[in-house]
């Protein structure tokens, strides 16, 4: 994707606000949440592609995609030079980062807004074209092991 220029910290803090700003957003019009059960783990190598693809594809930069620590957010259209312009949020990604191990993520909730489903996404697209800078599928990820809950306290 095109760059243009450099960002000041002071830039990226404000793009990084409006970007939490808009995910919130994003959920109060949300169409469709899945919480991935069993949670779906990213392996280390595809890990790191994934995070490399999304910062590279950053909507302020001429790209669809935000992503933070927690947060990975799909836009239509890249974002204007003077702010987020006509751009809407498509979808979002919860994810966190190293776990089950160091350097792999955890994918456990997916929101599709109304307007990403209008476009034709689902879980599964929006998911698989994240995870697609990866190489990996959301139905070939390997998944979190759940464990039996524990048995309830007696006194």
């Amino acid at each position: 994707m095109p760059k243009t220029g450099s960002s000041t910290s002071e830039e990226q803090v404000v793009a990084v606000g409006e970007a939490a700003a808009l995910a919130e957003q994003g959920f109060e019009d949300a169409y469709v949440t899945e919480v991935i059960r069993p949670a779906a783990i990213l392996p280390e190598e595809a890990a790191r592609t994934v995070l490399v693809e999304l910062a590279d594809r950053d909507v302020a930069r001429g790209g669809l995609w935000t992503s933070e620590p927690k947060l990975w957010s799909r836009y239509d259209s890249p974002w204007s030079a003077d702010g987020r312009g006509a751009s809407q949020l498509v979808g979002t990604i919860q994810v966190a980062y190293g776990t089950p191990t160091r350097y792999e993520i955890t994918v456990y909730r997916v929101t599709v807004t109304r307007h990403g489903t209008d476009l034709g996404f689902t879980v599964q697209t929006l998911c698989d074209e994240a995870l697609g800078f990866g190489g990996i599928a959301l139905a070939d990820c390997p998944r979190a092991a759940l464990l039996a809950p524990p048995k309830p306290f007696r006194h």
